[in-house]
This record gives C-alpha cells, structure tokens and sequence, in this order.
C-alpha cells in the first residue's frame, strides 16, 4: 500500500475544523438509496477535498447528465479525466495547493475487465484466447456481480497511483451496495468452490480433489452438450481453462480489496434525506454494514432545510396585514418541517455506530450544475 503522501501531514494543521478530516483519509466510500443525491456529494467531498489541497480522484457509477457536465466527463469516460478548477478558492494552508487537482471518471465494466486481462494473461496468446471466447464475451459486462468486482479492481489501480491522495468512490443505490463492497468476498469464494474445479480450472490450485459426484455431474453437463450441440460445457471449460496463471492474482488482489475497504485511513459515508422512509433504510443500512464487518464514519443528511428567519422581523415589517397573516402561516409550516427534520436527526444520531459522526447538506436550492456548485456544497456540509 502506498505510504501517505506529504500533503496530508500538511492538511491536519487546519485552524478549521472539517467535519470530516478529508485530508487524513485515502479512500472515502459513499453509499445510499437512489434519489438521495448521493453522486452529488460523493462528488463534492471529492471538491472540498482538492480544495483543501489533496490531489483526488472521484469515480462514480451512473453521474447524472449535469455532474457529467460539472465534472467535465465525456459520457464515455472511463479513464480519469482532470476536471476544471480555475476560479476555486483553494486552501493556502501549508503550501498544499500546489499539489490539489481533481480528477474524474465513470465505471465501464467492461473496459476494466478487458485491461485486467491484457495486464495480467500469461501471453498475449492467452489474452487474445479469453478476449474472443463467447462466454467471456457475454460475462464480462453483463453480470452484476462482475460491474461489482470490477469497481474493486479499478478502485486498486487508483488508490496504488502515488500521486493521488484521496480517491472518492461512488457506489450504485444501497439495494445493490452491500453486493458490491461484499465483491472482494465472493470472488474469493468462488475461486475456492468446487464449481471451478468441476469446470476445469487447473489442476494443483485447489486444496480437495473432484468427488465423484463432481465427475458425475460433468458426464450430464457433457451429455447435455451432445444433445444440443451447443458444446457450452466445451467453452465454459476452455474459458476457466485460459486463465491458467491468472486465478492467484485475482485472489490476491480480491483480498487487498477487502483490507483496503476495512483500512483506518477508509471512511465509509451513508448519504440520505430526512424523509421518515429514507431514515428507515438508512438506520437498515448500518445493520446491514456491520453485519458485513464494514465501519461507518459518517452519515450526511442531504438538502435539510435552511435557518428559519427570525420571526421578530416579520411582525415589525411594514407589509399588508393579508401578507403579513400569509407569511406567518408558511413560517408556521415551515417551522412544523424543521422540527419534524431535527426528530429523524436525533433517531439518525442514536443509530450511529460509536465514532461515526453526523453531518448535514443544506439544500442548495437548484440543480448542481458546475464544479462551483459542488464546491458550493462542499464547504456547506457541517456537523449536523
């Protein structure tokens, strides 16, 4: 693992308390159900941070059309991209503006995939034998579970550039998050399971010897085959078979993966809104992460709502008194939300796990549309 970069050391002098020190972390993982704005902060921590003088790179699954925009992504961006800066106030603090930028880009699964194993076969003639085998060809970017370790491995390709402090990760919608942070698990897993060696993966990389029902069970698959004449079993063998030399790396990289996602220097953000059914799924969704052995180092609740004015100054205001009764009616209202909204922070608060701190996003008000906009959000985001 790479060693902290000098700006770090730099950063933690703030005479300003970040709620979150962005600056300490070197992966920061954002999750949350769709529609919260999730994307968007992922995308504005990764603002403040190169704002705060860290050179960041933020990958996000499925940006909105307007963060493609802001971020300055081509909709094929699957390489990292330096967004614009110019007119950012950065920190000065410490000299470590010198070193800030913000780099962007898109997950394509199957792009990563296909560099995995140009990177990795064991000769070119192996690469060319898994990149034209059908199987390949359909798995490589149709399956969730691959998009899901995919994102593992580019994560790693990122955090091991040592010119890159933070990396900021956005996750698909919390239905599917767990599934795709557990990746590094799984494909460990299956690449120990007998449903590999019943295919043919080579001899020697697994512990226990095919069971007879193992042989067995490959005499139906090939009594299949010649029936159909589909000779699936033929190609699904000569596609394990290709990755000769390749299965330890995956398993070893699968396990960095899962040590980097339980790092001290990793913070895992839940990003939610104050609506009673997003509380729900999110106070779910610690559950579910420390189930899985996952720590939680914040939460942000997104677009809360603004201070109320002050209600001494519409009683003295010289309006029409029809206006004035409308007016105290909406701050009524108005005042009914907020209290409302500091209810489901306090039940946010309680379901914390014990360090974990909680953060709010005041609405912005519009649509984020530019990189001053993130930054907009960036530097509003406070303990809640």
């Amino acid at each position: 693992m790479k060693p902290k970069s000098q700006p770090k050391h730099h950063a933690k002098h703030h005479t300003h308390r970040e709620p979150l020190d962005l600056p300490a972390q070197s992966l920061v993982i954002c999750l949350g159900p769709g529609g919260v704005g999730k994307t968007t902060i992922s995308a504005a921590l990764a603002v403040r941070a190169a704002i705060l003088g860290c050179a960041v790179d933020v990958m996000t699954v499925d940006p909105a059309p307007r963060l493609l925009d802001a971020l300055g992504l081509a909709a094929d961006s699957s390489e990292p991209v330096e967004a614009p800066l110019d007119g950012i106030r950065r920190s000065r603090r410490g000299g470590a503006s010198n070193r800030a930028r913000l780099r962007a880009l898109r997950l394509d699964t199957k792009r990563t995939f296909d560099s995995i194993i140009a990177r990795y076969a064991m000769s070119d003639t192996a690469r060319d034998a898994i990149l034209e085998n059908r199987i390949y060809r359909n798995l490589s970017g149709a399956l969730a579970g691959v998009a899901d370790y995919m994102a593992m491995e580019k994560l790693l390709e990122l955090a091991a550039n040592p010119a890159t402090d933070l990396l900021v990760l956005d996750t698909p919608p919390a239905t599917e998050a767990i599934d795709f942070l557990d990746a590094p698990r799984r494909l460990l897993e299956l690449l120990n399971s007998r449903a590999i060696s019943l295919l043919g993966a080579p001899a020697g990389l697994f512990k226990s010897p095919l069971r007879v029902m193992d042989i067995a069970a490959r005499a139906v698959l090939a009594a299949f085959d010649r029936v159909t004449g589909l000779n699936l079993l033929s190609d699904v063998q000569s596609f394990v078979r290709s990755f000769d030399g390749m299965y330890e790396g995956f398993s070893a990289r699968a396990a960095r993966a899962q040590d980097k996602l339980r790092a001290a220097d990793t913070a895992i953000v839940i990003v939610t809104t104050a609506e009673s059914s997003r509380i729900a799924q999110a106070r779910e969704f610690i559950g579910a992460l420390g189930n899985a052995g996952l720590r939680v180092s914040a939460m942000v609740v997104n677009r809360v709502l603004a201070d109320l004015p002050d209600a001494s100054e519409l009683a003295s205001a010289r309006i029409a008194p029809s206006l004035k009764k409308k007016l105290k009616r909406n701050l009524a209202d108005y005042a009914a939300l907020e209290t409302r909204e500091e209810v489901s922070l306090s039940a946010l608060r309680d379901s914390l796990p014990a360090g974990a701190v909680l953060m709010v996003a005041p609405d912005l008000g519009r649509e984020p549309r530019t990189i001053a906009d993130l930054a907009e959000i960036g530097r509003s985001i406070r303990a809640a």
